[in-house]
């Protein structure tokens, strides 16, 4: 999915980058006087310049228009860049959530895969996210059986992780182990 949408970003940014050159190409690609009415032409009093001085001004005006398109096309890339650095940054965090102290204090909400069977030292308990934890406190608690019970892991201080399952009145202290 991330592959999917940095190309899609990178497609968009070379067409922006495209289109624009290119109106910009057709709108000063001739002399002023041919992207001109007559009516306007005259009206921005350019008919009094003589030949010369309007290939300067054309000459200046495509030059201006060049280092914009340029600008605009080199500050999109840099926008795509920094976009898919973000979404980077993003996936590590989230992929990596659990095994070390950063990214969101937010709690991971899953659901078991499997029967909730109690809680002991040594358990380990796949969630539906694909994360794996295991138990590393002595709380016990036997005989329970839930089938795929929504669970809550809350991040603790310094790096300790609780897993709460719902319906169930104690929480576990675990680690995450994949």
């Amino acid at each position: 999915m991330r592959f999917t949408r940095l190309r899609l970003l990178a497609c968009a940014a070379v067409l922006l980058g495209l289109s624009g050159h290119a109106l910009a190409q057709r709108v000063v690609g001739g002399d002023l006087q041919q992207q001109m009415s007559p009516a306007e032409f005259k009206a921005a009093g350019l008919d009094k310049l003589s030949p010369t001085e309007l290939a300067a001004l054309n000459g200046w005006l495509q030059g201006k228009v060049a280092a914009v398109t340029a600008d605009v096309r080199e500050q999109v890339r840099e926008q795509v860049r920094e976009e898919a650095r973000e979404e980077g940054r993003q996936e590590v965090i989230v992929k990596n959530r659990g095994f070390f102290d950063f990214g969101s204090k937010e709690p991971i909400t899953s659901t078991l895969q499997g029967d909730f069977r109690g809680f002991g030292k040594g358990y380990r308990f796949v969630l539906a996210n694909g994360q794996e934890w295991e138990q590393t406190d002595t709380t016990q608690r036997a005989g329970s059986r839930k089938p795929t019970p929504a669970v809550t892991i809350s991040p603790g201080m310094v790096g300790v992780w609780y897993m709460q399952v719902e319906g169930v009145n104690l929480r576990a202290k675990v680690q995450r182990v994949k």
